[in-house]
């Protein structure tokens, strides 16, 4: 598949790599030619010197051609007019990254004009996946898979957990709840694991199961942390937006601290229900006056990454019992995976996560799809919802009797809205929605699950 990426920016530069890394013909459009030498010399990519927007440089890339059409710069309205053009130009899809909330509520009128497949918002998907976690603050991190039917929960065993020690075969027996463990992750190795492993204190372990199975679970294990009231932002970005919406619609009292005067206007004219602070959010004494030590959560979200890591782990040494901290970086991602900080989340990770789904489903239009796709565990694990259309071969097989490959798991099968963790005897049938976690790359058939 052609793909043309208009931006060399941090989301259009890391789905180059993962695209090309796939196998697809990637050409990187973009008006800096250093940004571009460096990718070009890392990459398997083309790479194209000049404006997104103009026609020629649009011709010269070969968008007449494409079968796909990013458009990832940092401005919205040069993303849009980038996917008119291309629309023109005979470009069969385009995305465009659009992050401004006035021109997210017009866009459903103006998609079918400008030709848009898709719009992507980093920060509008960062901000659920930050709420999510609040609203469930036992996990570190929490995907949902068909319509939120399904979940993958993130934790680490703690220390005197009733978890440790425990054979997975004997998880049901114990607890009498359909939880299904997926993804173990023991040090640097990351394990898909079989009925005889052991769990052990320390392992940080990704579960499948309904919402109120996965409640129950943890409250089983005693693991269940008290209802976030109190969260305390750093940083009025777009994100803050998005996510202080989110949390005053669900009942939570929320704190933002931002430097910027005109911002800190802004963010009172759109919300008199939340408390705005003028001030440097590295000031620790001002965080500490403003209640840090007394806020059930804590969300860093300033545009600098390493400040964001410093505030999370000073509000961890404060004694907030949930933290949460946004890191873009991909070398200071991988770092921040490493440090004791409570949950990390990238939104260059997820917008990428998303047009790779979509990608994967349009480079296999006329097989069983894949409808969600999730990268877990330092990008090591993906997760994924496939449909099961007509023409799959294997229904109605046990699945003991299906000859799986390696490294791979069926996590959850979703038949009629109902939700199975399988076992051997179990089948999928025409119509379900599976879920596969693997650490077999670039999967995009369900019969890429066999050997």
């Amino acid at each position: 598949m052609k793909v043309v990426i208009v931006g060399n920016g941090k989301v259009g530069n890391s789905l180059a790599e993962r695209l090309s890394s796939e196998g697809h013909d990637v050409v990187v459009i973009d008006n800096d030619p250093d940004n571009l030498k460096n990718s070009d010399t890392r990459m398997d990519i083309i790479t194209v010197l000049g404006n997104g927007v103009s026609y020629t440089v649009q011709l010269e890339a070969g968008v007449p051609k494409a079968d796909l059409l990013v458009a990832a710069t940092p401005s919205d309205e040069c993303n849009m007019l980038c996917c008119l053009v291309a629309h023109k130009l005979g470009a069969q899809h385009t995305i465009a990254r659009v992050r401004n909330p006035e021109y997210a509520q017009q866009l459903v009128l103006m998609r079918e004009d400008l030709g848009l497949t898709m719009a992507v918002n980093p920060e509008l998907a960062a901000s659920k996946e930050i709420a999510r976690i609040l609203a469930f603050p036992s996990a570190t991190k929490i995907e949902t898979f068909c319509k939120g039917r399904v979940e993958l929960c993130e934790f680490t065993v703690p220390q005197g957990s009733p978890l440790h020690d425990l054979p997975l075969s004997s998880l049901y027996s114990k607890y009498r709840l359909k939880v299904l463990v997926c993804t173990v992750q023991r040090g640097d190795k990351v394990i898909i694991p079989q009925g005889d492993f052991t769990l052990q204190a320390g392992d940080h372990i990704g579960i499948t199961a309904s919402p109120a199975e996965i409640a129950a679970f943890f409250k089983a294990i005693d693991l269940t942390r008290e209802k976030i009231r109190s969260v305390l932002v750093v940083g009025g970005s777009r994100i803050a937006y998005y996510l202080t919406r989110q949390l005053l619609d669900m009942g939570m009292d929320v704190t933002v601290v931002e430097r910027d005067h005109k911002r800190c206007l802004e963010l009172c004219e759109y919300f008199p229900k939340a408390i705005v602070i003028e001030g440097d959010g590295s000031d620790h004494e001002l965080l500490m006056e403003e209640g840090l030590d007394k806020a059930d959560a804590f969300v860093a979200l300033t545009g600098n990454d390493e400040e964001n890591i410093l505030l999370s782990l000073f509000a961890s040494a404060s004694q907030v019992s949930k933290t949460i901290t946004k890191v873009n970086r991909t070398a200071l991602l991988k770092i921040a995976q490493q440090l004791p900080l409570d949950s990390v989340v990238s939104p260059k990770a997820v917008v990428t996560n998303q047009i790779l789904q979509y990608a994967r489903a349009l480079d296999n239009s006329k097989g069983s799809n894949v409808e969600t796709l999730y990268r877990m565990v330092g990008d090591r694990v993906e997760a994924l919802e496939f449909f099961i259309a007509e023409g799959f071969d294997k229904h109605s097989v046990p699945l003991r009797d299906l000859p799986l490959g390696k490294d791979l798991l069926i996590a959850c099968i979703i038949r009629k809205g109902k939700v199975i963790i399988p076992g051997g005897r179990d089948t999928i049938e025409i119509g379900d929605s599976v879920v596969v976690v693997t650490t077999k790359p670039f999967m995009k058939d369900i019969h890429d699950i066999f050997a």
